[in-house]
């Protein structure tokens, strides 16, 4: 069961509210997503004595840059596969599928390429 919603309303200077903004569209998460995980690991680093763990959740970060016409061919792609499935897709699924998708094909070769001395008979 998921736990109860309540909205927090706050006024924060515009180039505070930009850096959000962009830090928020680069992980693919909504507004709410983002604050209630940046005020959750706030807190945790609180209760840390203000040391962060890097591995909350099980999960790392990946971050990099990329050049400006990619991430508008990137924003192109996910406006329209977002109009033509009617689901909003966004970056971090995208990033994520198209990794798991190479590293599952590149799996599916390693193990294809072993030889026969390399597997194991029964």
């Amino acid at each position: 069961m998921m736990e109860q919603q309540k909205n927090l309303c706050a006024q924060v200077p515009l180039s505070l509210h930009v850096q959000v903004t962009q830090a928020r569209e680069t992980l693919g998460q909504t507004t709410s997503e983002y604050i209630a995980n940046v005020l959750m690991e706030y807190y945790e680093m609180k209760k840390n004595g203000g040391k962060t763990n890097m591995t909350n959740n099980n999960t790392r970060t990946l971050a990099f840059q990329i050049p400006e016409d990619l991430f508008q061919r990137i924003k192109t792609h996910l406006e329209r596969e977002t109009q033509r499935t009617g689901h909003k897709l966004t970056q971090r699924e995208f990033v994520l599928g198209l990794i798991e998708e190479a590293l599952e094909a590149a799996e599916r070769q390693a193990s294809s390429s072993q030889s026969p001395s390399d597997s194991v008979s029964a």
